[in-house]
């Protein structure tokens, strides 16, 4: 379960995605351009310490790109090189916020969601203490075993490249499964009246056709 207060966030997450993508050189963004927020999908955290969500973006020439973060309320030790930015919180205070690719916890949560085949997070909002149900703007499924072990993941190693069909993807090497994260989402490859095949991640939201593969074991 994820829950989202009713806050000032200084700066907002559109500014802090905006000028991270613009320091990605595989991004196509570059200083003083703009991008549309699509949407959004969190994970849980089972510390229930960390904030996991994944913004879907569009540049100006349509092409959607996919932005992992975490957010912390202290610094991730040897992460230097993944700080996206900082932000104030009015409820949560100081923010760190990291891209995610290179924070073990969301490999953890990416690896079990699509190991054991389960969903994004339920997202909550905050109202004067009353925990409310959002519906999720990005719906996400991963598909795998419900039964299978979670796999135990504490490192996050990415690397990003240009793949022929896939465009750019991030391989997070870590001490379980490698994971596969596809900064340009593309159509995933269906079976047996599926959007999306074992070891696989899909992802969709209104207006959009077919799933999009977000995510795999590699």
């Amino acid at each position: 379960m994820a829950i989202v207060y009713r806050a000032e966030l200084t700066p907002g997450k559109q500014e802090i995605v905006t000028a991270w993508l613009a320091r990605q050189p595989w991004s196509g963004v570059d200083d003083g351009d703009s991008v549309e927020m699509i949407g959004a999908y969190r994970f849980d955290d089972p510390d229930e310490r960390i904030g996991i969500e994944t913004h879907l973006v569009r540049r100006s020439d349509g092409t959607v790109l996919q932005v992992p973060l975490t957010y912390r309320g202290a610094e991730l030790a040897g992460a230097e090189e993944h700080l996206a930015g900082e932000m104030e919180h009015s409820v949560l205070g100081h923010r760190w916020i990291y891209d995610a690719t290179g924070d073990p916890v969301y490999a953890a949560a990416l690896a079990r969601t699509i190991v054991r085949g389960q969903a994004g997070a339920d997202q909550f909002r905050d109202i004067d203490g009353t925990l409310v149900l959002q519906p999720s703007t990005v719906v996400v499924h991963g598909f795998g075993d419900h039964a299978a072990p979670a796999p135990d993941i504490t490192r996050a190693a990415p690397s990003t490249s240009e793949e022929p069909g896939a465009g750019h993807v991030t391989t997070i090497t870590t001490d379980g499964p490698a994971l596969a994260v596809y900064r340009t989402p593309h159509a995933a490859s269906g079976h047996d009246g599926h959007d999306g095949r074992d070891g696989q991640l899909t992802g969709r939201w209104d207006g959009l056709g077919d799933s999009l593969l977000l995510a795999a074991l590699t």
